[in-house]
């Protein structure tokens, strides 16, 4: 058997979409989210949503046109979905121990290290 069913692409074709469609999203949060602390769920969950449904495709594939169940993809996914929680919860850790602010009032920026160039507050 060396070619997909028609069933099998179209499924593939929406996962993989879904998969770019939901890794934009993770990364538009990180563009659009204020504080440090909001910053870090968007990527992560795009990335872990969009690894998974890639994975799902490429095993669908495989196992379609091999003949037999394929699971070699799912270890890479396994370590993508231990991976990317522990980072997250490590850069959250390093940010409490740095006291970056978690979060700042609406009409002005999120707050972050101090600068070398900006002048101190007046008293």
């Amino acid at each position: 058997m060396n070619e997909l069913p028609l069933w099998a692409a179209i499924l593939v074709a929406l996962l993989l979409i879904l998969a770019g469609l939901v890794t934009l999203i993770g990364s538009l949060g990180l563009l659009r989210l204020r504080t440090f602390y909001q910053r870090m769920h968007a990527p992560t969950l795009g990335m872990t949503l969009g690894a998974f449904c890639v994975a799902l495709a490429a095993t669908l594939v495989a196992s379609l046109l091999q003949g037999r169940p394929i699971f070699h993809e799912w270890l890479i996914c396994l370590f993508l979905f231990m991976s990317a929680p522990v980072t997250a919860i490590l850069l959250m850790q390093s940010a409490i121990r740095r006291r970056i602010a978690p979060a700042a009032p609406p009409d002005q920026p999120p707050a972050g290290p101090a600068r070398a160039d900006a002048e101190p507050p007046a008293v």
